[in-house]
């Protein structure tokens, strides 16, 4: 019986559930707050799962909310993108959508606040002096001479940025809380700057936006955020964010920011920066390219829905980081679709088998599973004929000790139909076998002999009379190293471990011909082979296929070796 991998502990849950014991909160209100400048991945998978999770187990809700405070880096494009592979996943945020945008107003005042409360100032150093001035980990910062301006100057000053009197780079506002303090990022962060771009949604409205840091938590305390979960890289700004809601909230009760790790997946990148070199580098083709770490190149392989959940729940939510095994991923996948897909038979480098024995004239219909591991999907017919297709790897004139496929004298079992035996082959001029002369046992139909004999290998195949052509497009990892980043400090830059092997196209495959009506997205897996998708670029005349996934994981075995 297949052992089943054990779901981890969730930290987080065990929180909620004494925050709720102890009335701390009343309603559990989570928040995915994607940036809307790039593509989300499958390291924004486990945040979205978590947090639309956890709501639904609760019996809360979760937002969705655009934290669009950079005009220079966001596109209503991503927005839209975005909001499809929150879809895809399974999740609705109802009519709990938002956008940091929607609260500049607010965000603006609450600026203003902390202006009036002297906690924040309007500082004119650059943007390479104030990065001077902070000083490192192990020496603090410097007071900017700006400091110390009064309350009515800065009042003044803001409202100037605000009205675009002043260039980009020139002024900054900057909250008032302690250079010397040993976390920097609570020496004078910058909470505002100018910016003289239109946003995507408020136009020429602004031209002074808030930085991150300052909309993010406020946004939260704004939605009564009750648990705002993000990933390890925010604990250091925790203080900065509980020093916004404490100076400028009054409500309880106030969001509390909780850290996980974040996902670190073998054999590729999660780096928003480093996903974006691979497109523009022309490396892969596109952020849907199946060989990315993309929600749309997940989608466009043909991984489910349920399967990257699933995946989602396997890797657990801790406190430490560490590298999920990409076979994880697959093993996720393969547990779901092993389930739902359709067997289909479908021969990816074909060889001609011509039946001598078989009447030149005659066809006739198998019966087929669709799906041993659910019946309900029934049968299907398959033609069957004197010249087939089998693949060129099932076939060896001189076949090692332990090779059982066809070779001459040998016979085996074709899926579903009979047993066949090697009488003779033929070659080419360059001693590449051509066609493979075969008998058949009229007997055996079924793929049974009523004489009882047995015998060692069964293959699949494809009637060449009947046989569709397809292009199939074989995706392996996108890296032959488990972490492309390890070398950095020695000056080796990530892409050079891309695997010159992560796409084979062919284009002479084979398939059976229930799979000429297929649409974009139907999954299948060819049986021996793999599960396989079909793309997109799948047209009337043009039928293509990506491999999601072999039928078991070879990289484990070369991990042995």
């Amino acid at each position: 019986m297949k052992k089943e991998i054990e779901v981890p502990k969730n930290f987080i849950k065990n929180i909620i559930m004494q925050d709720l014991k102890e009335g701390k909160v009343e309603k559990i209100i989570t928040r995915f707050p994607p940036e809307p400048n790039g593509y989300l991945h499958i390291g924004h998978a486990k945040a979205i799962c978590l947090n639309f999770g956890l709501a639904e187990e609760f019996n809360g809700r979760c937002h969705l909310r655009f934290d669009d405070t950079n005009p220079a880096k966001e596109d209503d494009i991503f927005v839209q993108a975005i909001k499809q592979d929150v879809r895809w996943l399974g999740f609705d945020w109802g009519e709990h959508l938002y956008f940091a945008s929607d609260y500049f107003d607010e965000l603006f005042e609450f600026a203003v606040e902390l202006i009036k409360k002297n906690k924040a100032y309007v500082c004119e150093l650059s943007p390479e002096e104030i990065k001077k001035y902070r000083g490192t980990l192990t020496e603090p910062g410097i007071e900017s001479p700006y400091r110390n301006r009064s309350i009515e100057e800065n009042l003044d000053l803001f409202y100037r940025m605000k009205n675009g009197e002043f260039e980009e780079g020139s002024k900054v506002l900057r909250a008032k809380i302690d250079m010397k303090s040993p976390n920097i990022n609570m020496r004078d962060p910058v909470i505002y700057r100018i910016i003289k771009m239109p946003h995507h949604r408020t136009k020429n409205k602004w031209c002074i936006y808030p930085t991150y840091d300052f909309a993010h938590c406020l946004s939260d305390a704004i939605e009564n955020i009750t648990h705002s979960l993000c990933s390890l890289e925010f604990e250091d700004h925790r203080p900065l964010y509980e020093w916004f809601i404490n100076e400028l909230i009054k409500n309880e009760p106030k969001p509390k920011q909780i850290e996980f790790a974040r996902l670190n997946l073998s054999y590729t990148v999660l780096s928003k920066r480093k996903l974006i070199q691979l497109v523009e580098k022309g490396i892969v083709n596109g952020w849907d390219d199946p060989r990315m770490p993309t929600i749309a190149g997940l989608r466009r392989r043909g991984y489910t829905p349920k399967s990257i959940r699933r995946f989602c729940e396997l890797i657990g939510v801790g406190k430490s980081e560490s590298m999920v095994d990409m076979g994880l991923l697959e093993y996720a996948i393969r547990e779901d679709l092993n389930k739902i897909a359709p067997r289909r038979m479908g021969v990816l480098d074909p060889v001609k088998v011509v039946i001598v024995n078989y009447p030149e004239d005659k066809e006739e219909y198998l019966d087929a599973i669709n799906n041993p591991e659910d019946l309900s999907q029934g049968t299907r017919k398959i033609p069957f004929s004197r010249e087939l297709f089998i693949e060129r790897e099932d076939f060896m004139e001189e076949p090692p000790k332990k090779f059982y496929r066809l070779a001459p004298g040998r016979e085996v079992r074709l899926r579903y139909a009979y047993f066949i035996k090697c009488v003779d082959l033929k070659k080419d001029k360059n001693g590449n076998i051509e066609e493979i002369y075969c008998t058949y046992d009229p007997e055996t139909r079924g793929g049974n002999a009523k004489d009882g004999r047995k015998v060692k290998a069964t293959l699949h195949w494809v009637s060449a009379k009947h046989a569709i052509s397809a292009e199939i497009r074989l995706y392996d990892r996108l890296f032959i190293k488990p972490d492309p980043t390890a070398d950095e400090k020695k000056g080796i830059d990530f892409k050079e471990y891309i695997n010159p092997d992560s796409l084979k196209i062919i284009t002479h495959c084979k398939l059976e011909p229930s799979l000429k009506d297929v649409q974009p997205g139907d999954r299948f897996q060819f049986e021996r082979k793999g599960y396989f998708c079909v793309d997109p670029d799948s047209s009337n005349d043009r039928l293509v296929f990506n491999l999601i996934v072999p039928l078991r994981d070879k990289w484990a075995k070369m991990a042995k070796k």
